[in-house]
């Protein structure tokens, strides 16, 4: 499995002493607020398992990001490919960390490693990403690696429930546009 490597993150394949502190995480209300519910160790050892099997399968997915000076696991970011029902089709990428390591700029050069391994390695010709339209700090991320929202393509997500989960805000990359955003993506 390809492992991506910047200049303080290991982005890499999952382990099984990452299921603790995985769901230790998304146990967390402030992490999952733009999510749904917590969830459950089974869910997360759950999603561990799928993570795996769609690297196995396609070589690409979810990767297990840790900080490259201590080793320590802060949580995951990648691709996958959009969820069948939206109003569009596509790669999503994607990231989600623990709190401690909230405002440090590990989701922005975890998501430019994505995206160069995305465009560089996988050819693909353009990236979306999708976040509720509440969650700002995603959406900074997003403008950070440089994609652009499309307001035409914002839509009500089918499956979260009435409420702030509800409305999400989409957002794109094409290959051409991203010069320069990327980061060193193999190792």
């Amino acid at each position: 499995m390809t492992v991506l490597h910047t200049d303080r993150l290991v982005l890499r394949p999952w382990r099984d002493s990452d299921l603790d502190p995985w769901a230790e995480m998304n146990a967390d209300p402030e992490v999952r607020e733009h999510l749904g519910d917590p969830l459950t160790r089974e869910q997360c050892e759950a999603s561990m398992v799928r993570f795996r099997a769609a690297f196995d399968r396609r070589g690409y997915g979810w990767w297990a990001v840790e900080v490259r000076a201590t080793a320590e696991f802060i949580g995951f970011a990648g691709m996958d490919h959009v969820d069948d029902g939206m109003p569009f089709t596509g790669v999503e990428i994607g990231w989600r960390l623990a709190r401690a390591a909230w405002g440090q700029g590990y989701a922005t050069e975890a998501a430019r490693a994505v995206l160069a391994h995305g465009f560089d390695t996988l050819g693909l010709p353009e990236i979306l990403a999708v976040t509720t339209a509440g969650n700002l700090r995603s959406q900074a991320v997003m403008q950070r690696i440089g994609m652009t929202r499309d307001p035409a393509g914002d839509f009500d997500d089918p499956d979260a429930p009435e409420g702030p989960l509800r409305p999400n805000v989409l957002f794109r990359l094409a290959r051409d546009a991203a010069a320069g955003v990327g980061a060193p993506a193999a190792g």
